[in-house]
């Protein structure tokens, strides 16, 4: 009886805890970038952990996942695009993955790269069906495309809960027209695409994905420049990989530093290297209601969970240690039915 009471009173504290979380929008966010997914499943590789094959999605979330990040490329079918003739990566694939998301009971981040193939801070080619257009031109394509997609999300009721426009934008997007020689066009096609996401959801949080983990000078600089200018967004998204973007020490000082400079969240939106000391680092940022991180294409990519033939490997097994001490495990534990 004892046992049974004080159970019962840890339960209303931590529910209560938890709904007090909600109401005031707080959330950490364990979370993966699978886009390979459509691909590597089209190949025939099946996914399976300790000998048990089971939907990749599930497991997971059996792991602890929470949140599943996929990329959008404009035309990916595209002879130039990334996935030619497959289209990979395009609205149709996106639109599959985002209800296996969605059924899993798993959260989206969507994550625009306005381009037909890859974006990032060293490539970040216009689609080849915006290459003729005028500037204004290109605007109305980036906001019609951003439109376009979300539309098709909000109609299947699989919307984003959270979505970038661009990825790895410090260099600019779409370039020409948007690279760092025309900084005042890059602030009106990051404009063109927040617009595109508030004409269907006012209220979604809308990222800008930086490629400066460790950067703090350059991190500053750039978002100066989006705030100054008037670029509406919500959270503050950085990759860390320590070959490019410096040493743990330098990741923990930009991120503890851009947590009281600005007011947006804060997320570790791509890493893969040194699992457990990033996400330490990105669950501890202070001052902020949403932290977290995303690993960027764990299954087939760098320091990957599965191996080649779609076995999980000791990698993962970091992951449920990371949910049960940073996603609300006590309550999991403690009030189950039947306790």
């Amino acid at each position: 009886m004892k046992k049974t009471l004080l159970v019962s009173i840890l339960c209303f504290f931590i529910s209560h805890n938890l709904v007090h979380s909600q109401m005031t929008g707080f959330e950490n966010i364990l979370g993966a970038d699978i886009s390979f997914l459509p691909e590597l499943e089209a190949k025939g590789i099946v996914f399976s952990d300790k000998g048990v094959s089971q939907d990749l999605i599930l497991l997971l979330k059996e792991k602890g996942f929470n949140y599943i990040r996929l990329r959008i490329f404009v035309d990916p079918a595209a002879d130039s695009g990334y996935s030619p003739n497959k289209g990979f990566c395009d609205l149709a694939h996106t639109l599959i993955m985002a209800k296996r998301i969605h059924d899993a009971g798993l959260k989206l981040l969507l994550d625009f790269h306005y381009s037909d193939n890859w974006a990032d801070p060293g490539h970040q080619i216009i689609p080849a069906a915006w290459k003729n257009l005028s500037f204004n031109g290109i605007k109305k394509a980036l906001r019609n495309h951003t439109i376009e997609v979300l539309t098709a999300l909000h109609q299947q009721h699989t919307f984003p809960d959270m979505i970038q426009v661009g990825n790895e934008i410090n260099h600019g997007i779409v370039w020409p027209a948007g690279d760092m020689d025309h900084q005042n066009q890059l602030i009106d096609l990051l404009k063109e695409g927040v617009a595109g996401i508030k004409k269907i959801n006012k209220t979604v949080p809308i990222m800008m994905h930086l490629a400066c983990g460790g950067q703090n000078e350059e991190s500053r600089k750039f978002l100066d420049q989006l705030i100054a200018k008037k670029v509406t967004f919500d959270v503050i998204g950085q990759s860390y990989y320590p070959q490019w973007h410096g040493t743990l020490d330098d990741l923990k000082n930009n991120l503890t530093d851009l947590s009281k400079s600005y007011k947006q969240e804060i997320i570790v939106v791509e890493y893969t290297a040194l699992k457990k000391e990033v996400n330490e680092i990105a669950f501890s940022i202070p001052n902020k209601k949403m932290r977290g991180t995303f690993i960027w294409e764990p299954l087939n990519t760098w320091e990957k969970i599965f191996d080649k033939d779609g076995k999980s490997n000791v990698l993962i097994e970091v992951y449920p240690e990371i949910s049960k001490k940073w996603l609300n495990p006590t309550q999991k534990l403690l009030c189950k039915t039947g306790i």
